[in-house]
């Protein structure tokens, strides 16, 4: 059993005990569990189903990991002849999430 979805603008597949890294969520400090609402497809071992775009009541439940962060990326922005340079760092910030169950109903 998988299932492909949304989240953050990108897609994910996970199966049941994945452990996900998504661009973090807007949740409050006492939640652990978070529910993906936005599941393009499912397989249940027999069919696969497809939504358009997404499927009315599946959805996916994980379980609140920890926090990460991403690599640092570093910009540099100038303008010749000018004198402009201006260099630009920046960090994404990350939810880790363990796929507890897949519901598909």
């Amino acid at each position: 059993m998988y299932a492909i979805v949304e989240t953050g603008g990108k897609q994910y597949k996970v199966a049941q005990g994945d452990t996900i890294l998504v661009e973090r969520l807007p949740l409050k400090e006492k939640e652990k569990t978070v529910h993906l609402e936005k599941v393009l497809l499912a397989h249940d071992g027999k069919q696969v189903r497809i939504g358009t775009p997404y499927l009315s009541g599946a959805k996916v439940v994980c379980q609140r990991v920890g926090e990460d962060k991403g690599p640092k990326i570093i910009d540099y922005q100038y303008k010749r002849r000018k004198g402009y340079h201006r260099k630009v760092g920046h960090r994404q910030n990350y939810l880790r999430l363990k796929v507890q169950e897949l519901i598909f109903s």
